[in-house]
């Protein structure tokens, strides 16, 4: 951005506004003294800034601190971000179900509902029961629908910009499918897709085993893995959004599909889903030789797999989240196999967020358009975002 000037008073009150908004939201109930000391502007500044942000319903004034009201004379005037003055959806679409998590302004949840979707449902069936499940949130909490700001979405599939899918073989119907034109039908504020490892990654890092690093690899393990990543804390969806999609690796010469790799017989696994899988598992556990083989062949393509993606992008930490995740028995393989294949092994851990991961990232997508929104000067007065 080009050097500020006496002529640019709307562009300075709005940076003005962002650094008080910001302020605000991380502090507790400061006093004007405190904003002024905080963001370095002048009390009037900061007094006219906060009047402002009041008429606007973001920021209200707080009761005074324990004691403050017992001494002589007027308490200092204090503030507080107004979480309550509008609220952020995280929702989650799977094969088996779908999930919303609801929350206010600073991101923290007040409400969550998912219900079971057959993995044969169609797309008009399965975005119904998306709709059906936010209505109930909405209602439970007391929560109108105009009230939302932004709406997060995880999917399976590569997901372009726009929302669509451009590949989407998890669920039918759902390759080529509009899925954010159709969901902003139902909103009247943005919609953002993404695909549910990328979510999953996010919400990681934000709140789960990969909150201390900025550099991570999420895996959702499952028939066919896909994976998340963050480098520098950003997340990496490569150029077309298909970044992390490691399930496809058995087409770059090794044909071994996930239904001949989990079979106990001569014949692929049929059907070839969580259920057949898990007996296979099942079985293994209980000594049988032909099931722990498969077992062994399931887990050691998972590990190449992930190995492909380490020696890429060198993380710091590897998080395995997915069903797969709790099949005895995925870990210390992984963890093996890596400090075989890795110069630099990264630390291996499971998701601590299990399968409230995707719509938890979903959340964070929706609060990091919101912060956007209000913060989106920040970056040229601080020089960070």
């Amino acid at each position: 951005m080009g050097r500020l000037t006496g002529g640019d008073p709307s562009l300075l009150r709005r940076i003005n506004s962002a650094v008080v908004l910001h302020a605000l939201r991380g502090a507790d109930t400061p006093t004007l003294t405190d904003l002024t000391r905080i963001t370095g502007l002048s009390r009037p500044t900061v007094e006219g800034v906060v009047e402002g942000l009041i008429a606007d319903g973001l920021v209200t004034e707080a009761a005074p601190e324990e004691g403050e009201a017992r001494r002589q004379g007027r308490p200092a005037r204090r503030f507080r971000f107004r979480a309550e003055a509008g609220h952020l959806l995280g929702i989650e679409i799977g094969a088996h179900r779908v999930a919303a998590l609801l929350s206010g302004l600073d991101g923290r949840i007040i409400g969550a509902g998912s219900r079971e979707v057959s993995e044969t449902a169609s797309a008009d069936e399965r975005l119904e029961r998306v709709r059906s499940v936010v209505t109930d949130v909405l209602r439970r909490a007391g929560v109108a629908r105009g009230s939302l700001r932004a709406v997060g979405v995880g999917s399976p599939g590569i997901v372009e910009a726009d929302g669509t899918v451009r590949l989407g073989t998890a669920l039918p119907g759902w390759t080529g499918l509009a899925l954010g034109e159709r969901l902003r039908r139902s909103f009247r504020c943005p919609v953002l897709v993404e695909n549910d490892a990328n979510a999953a990654a996010v919400a990681e890092h934000w709140k789960g085993a990969a909150a201390d690093s900025d550099d991570i690899v999420f895996v959702l393990a499952g028939l066919s893995p896909g994976a998340g990543s963050l480098i520098g804390g950003r997340l990496h969806r490569g150029f077309g959004g298909a970044a992390g999609e490691i399930g496809a690796l058995h087409l770059l010469g090794r044909e071994v599909t996930p239904e001949t790799l989990l079979s106990t017989t001569d014949e692929p696994l049929h059907p070839l889903d969580e259920q057949a899988v898990a007996a296979v598992f099942a079985l293994a556990r209980q000594g049988d030789v032909r099931a722990q083989a498969a077992v062994d062949r399931f887990i050691q393509r998972l590990v190449h797999d992930v190995a492909a993606l380490v020696l890429a992008l060198d993380p710091e930490v590897v998080i395995v989240g997915g069903w797969a995740a709790g099949l005895d028995g995925v870990l210390d393989p992984l963890r093996a196999q890596l400090s075989r294949f890795c110069l630099r092994p990264p630390r291996v851990t499971l998701s601590l967020l299990g399968e409230a991961a995707v719509a938890t990232g979903a959340l964070r997508l929706a609060l990091d358009h919101l912060e956007e929104q209000l913060f989106a000067v920040e970056g040229s007065v601080t020089g960070r975002r």
